[in-house]
């Protein structure tokens, strides 16, 4: 033997091990056992105290990350944020500071969809005219418009956009027509049969092409602070759905059905091209003799609903529902005078301004101008 340690070394392997270990091992020789990074700074290896120490750091971590992130959704308004409103909330979680590998965890966005609605964020946003108008249409409104309305009143405008896209564009603004539920106070002015009542002659036929041919009025109720309460008396025209009279007091007395009475007998007196019909409920008001016989000396016919049944009276009670949806319920309570001022300004918007789709996207003053116009 050229190498007489290597015998020495078989003579200790021999001593410790016994025969096996001069025996060569099969096999692979077993590997490094895995140990976690070391600590930045220090050359100890990890331990379960520093694993678990990481551990938490990361779940505050994502706390704070969730929290900054509900934060962000909340300001802007958003109750379901669409991918592309998550993605730039990402991005702006990111310019914070954030990994961005930890806020799509948390977001639960594919990284795919953040990056594709980035790239698309640097590109020129060709609809940005269209949303700044579309955002000007819903607050001039005072959010009453839905997109149905919106895409009326941007054809108005001369903007042809597809309701679809009107719709898309909203979703994507966050901004929705919300103001509508099924709350109204109704007020009864029936007392039983205190004069004489008519039939329902109208029988809930709605529709006329001609000015001023059909009326409807009711009386309704509010209340104001105070335990104050204001009532209000139209007269609307079954033609265009516009106010062409009305009366608000703080007491449901004859006048308040009969001044608004007189106006449009005025109306109908110098205007009217067929005989007029006008249809109420059977609430006192209308039974009196002042109400019946100013109506006889106009040679007007009179119509009642059937009683109990406020469906014979439906145009009066969805405009009394709309007026009440778009500028009382949800309100706080105000002074009689506040809410009859109120009132007031909201009927001029709604005759002059407040677009309906049944008049091809017109108000019912423009539809009733712009129909006189034709028929000259």
């Amino acid at each position: 033997m050229k190498e007489p340690s290597i015998i020495a070394n078989w003579k200790q392997t021999y001593l410790t091990e016994g025969a096996k270990g001069l025996n060569k091992p099969q096999g692979r020789p077993p590997k490094m056992p895995k140990y976690s990074k070391n600590v930045k700074g220090s050359n100890k290896m990890s331990t379960p105290k520093t694993d678990e120490l990481s551990l938490l750091k990361q779940e505050n971590e994502y706390l704070r990350l969730e929290l900054a992130y509900l934060k962000k959704v909340k300001s802007a308004g958003l109750e379901r944020p669409t991918r592309k409103q998550e993605a730039m909330i990402v991005y702006e979680l990111s310019q914070e500071k954030f990994k961005l590998k930890d806020i799509l965890t948390v977001t639960g966005l594919p990284e795919s969809t953040f990056h594709y609605h980035c790239s698309k964020k640097e590109t020129k946003n060709k609809d940005e005219a269209l949303e700044n108008l579309l955002q000007e249409i819903f607050d001039e409104n005072d959010g009453n418009y839905g997109y149905r309305r919106i895409q009326k009143a941007l054809k108005n405008k001369g903007h042809q956009v597809n309701h679809k896209r009107v719709k898309r564009l909203m979703d994507q603004l966050g901004i929705k027509c919300t103001k509508f539920s099924h709350k109204n106070r109704r007020y009864n002015p029936y007392k039983g049969t205190v004069g004489k009542t008519a039939k329902n002659k109208l029988n809930r036929r709605f529709t006329t092409p001609i000015p001023l041919q059909k009326l409807v009025t009711d009386v309704t109720e509010f209340k104001c602070l105070n335990d104050q309460k204001l009532y209000l008396s139209p007269i609307l025209d079954l033609y265009n759905g516009e106010i062409i009279s009305f009366k608000i007091s703080n007491h449901p007395t004859l006048d308040i059905a009969l001044d608004p009475l007189n106006e449009a007998l005025a109306l109908v007196t110098e205007h009217a091209l067929y005989r007029t019909t006008i249809h109420s409920d059977q609430g006192w008001h209308y039974q009196h003799n002042s109400w019946v016989n100013a109506l006889k000396q106009h040679g007007i016919f009179q119509s009642m609903s059937r009683k109990g049944n406020c469906l014979d009276n439906s145009p009066m009670e969805n405009f009394f529902s709309l007026l009440k949806q778009e500028m009382y319920h949800g309100v706080e309570q105000v002074s009689y005078d506040t809410l009859k001022e109120r009132i007031e300004h909201y009927i001029d918007y709604y005759n002059h301004r407040r677009i309906k789709t049944k008049l091809s996207g017109l108000s019912p003053v423009a539809y009733r101008k712009q129909d006189t116009q034709l028929a000259a």
